[in-house]
């Protein structure tokens, strides 16, 4: 049996308690127990980027029903994700004092109650309050289930499970039109709600039956949340550990930018139809799996650090020829499409890099660290996704340098801060 400790690199990660990994027999009952966690953890990953943007196609019909106008409508998404920001931010540090398993039931059980009264909302005014709600609710499965999977888990299996997660993050928003869609032809904008609720119910289910209590009194912070959020403070203060969390943040941007520029710049500008446009969005949704499957299979063998590097190298490389490319040849349908194929690649492999790291340096306070890494990402990538539409849509040359510059941020902030060659945060693991 292996035995994984922490990287003496860091400090903090000197202070956690070594832990076994588990089996890699999969017919043993922990092994076992361990996959059904994982899934369970990465179904409440998903419901957030799922509740989003499920109820995106149906925003014309909703502005008819209550009688609201188009910005009116887009500011229950903005009031979702800024409950999705406040929610993570809140609830982690809280966690690392009062335990994870209780919080993580009640924020579900909150997510499905404020996903009835999204359904059942009469003006917009009280479904952008209600959205708001949701988010904060539902941000209880996001940043726990990173911190539920520090406290689990160690060496290179972390990281292999964190890019399960990070795969989730990438199916979900591509997933989610497609789904809504589908529910919006049997029924209304009304019913896509609904179907979060079921969502919100059944992982109820799933956390109060396969997910426990993962942070034992004895390893909780002392002196109340005050010393909490004290230890939050802390992690601001860390150089490397705030330099993954602008890494992630900034990778994020780019993502953002893509997901809210790619329909203009595909349908109106390429002229390609809507099936045709899912198909190149779910393409490079693929590129994401496998870059997130590539890094399941090399972590462990390579250093973390150097597969963040190479991974940001990538989505730069993808970033600039995008912006070379409509600068000199001009708009190609081709050229965009490969070029962002190559983009969403290395953005694949960076969010599991940076989550592992990330989280690792952050060992002592696994709830705090989750809460920056999560909170700044859906921060920066609510900032960068309006950004597309202010600078012009005639071209899709204004996407392409807002990823260009997001991308290059992190980069800057890779080796200004987090500067991986002094290797802290990576996973040691000895016979």
């Amino acid at each position: 049996m292996v035995m994984v400790s922490p990287s003496p690199s860091s400090s903090a990660d000197a202070q956690a308690p070594t832990q076994t990994t588990a089996p890699t027999d999969s017919t043993d009952p922990s092994r076992r127990t361990a996959v059904t966690l994982v899934a369970v953890l990465a179904a409440l990953t998903a419901v957030a980027p799922l509740a989003t943007d499920m109820y995106v196609p149906g925003f014309p019909a909703m502005g008819d029903t209550l009688g609201a106008s188009s910005s009116a409508v887009q500011l229950t998404m903005t009031a979702f994700l800024a409950g999705l920001v406040v929610g993570q931010l809140v609830i982690g540090p809280l966690s690392d004092s009062l335990g994870r398993r209780g919080l993580l039931m009640s924020g579900t059980a909150a997510f499905t109650a404020f996903s009835v009264a999204c359904a059942f909302a009469p003006t917009v005014g009280l479904l952008t309050g209600a959205r708001f709600l949701q988010g904060l609710a539902g941000a209880a499965g996001m940043v726990l289930a990173r911190a539920v999977l520090t406290d689990r888990f160690q060496g290179a299996e972390l990281p292999r499970y964190f890019a399960v997660l990070s795969q989730i993050m990438g199916v979900a928003p591509v997933a989610a039109p497609v789904l809504g869609g589908a529910i919006l032809a049997v029924s209304t904008w009304r019913a896509v709600f609904v179907v979060l609720t079921v969502m919100g119910g059944l992982l109820l289910l799933g956390v109060v039956r396969k997910v426990p209590e993962t942070l034992p009194p004895e390893r909780r912070h002392a002196g109340g949340i005050t010393n909490t959020f004290r230890a939050m403070g802390a992690l601001l203060g860390r150089r490397t550990f705030m330099g993954y969390v602008l890494v992630l943040a900034f990778i994020s941007a780019a993502l953002f930018a893509y997901i809210s520029g790619s329909s203009f710049v595909f349908e109106n500008l390429h002229g390609v139809s809507a099936t045709t446009y899912s198909l190149i969005f779910a393409s490079n949704a693929v590129a994401m799996l496998i870059a997130g499957a590539a890094f399941s299979q090399l972590a462990g063998r390579v250093r973390l650090s150097s597969l963040l590097v190479a991974a940001v190298a990538v989505a730069a490389v993808g970033a600039l020829a995008q912006v070379l490319l409509v600068l000199t040849v001009g708009e190609t349908l081709a050229g965009t499409w490969i070029t962002l194929f190559v983009t969403a690649g290395g953005i694949g492999m960076a969010f599991p890099s940076t989550l592992s790291i990330g989280q690792a340096l952050g060992r002592n306070a696994p709830g705090a660290a989750s809460a920056l890494l999560g909170g700044l990402q859906f921060l920066f990538g609510a900032l960068a996704a309006p950004l597309v539409g202010v600078f012009g849509e005639n071209s899709s040359l204004p996407m392409a340098v807002i990823m260009l510059i997001a991308v290059a941020a992190a980069g800057v902030a890779l080796v200004g801060l987090a500067r991986p060659w002094e290797g802290r945060g990576e996973p040691t693991a000895s016979a």
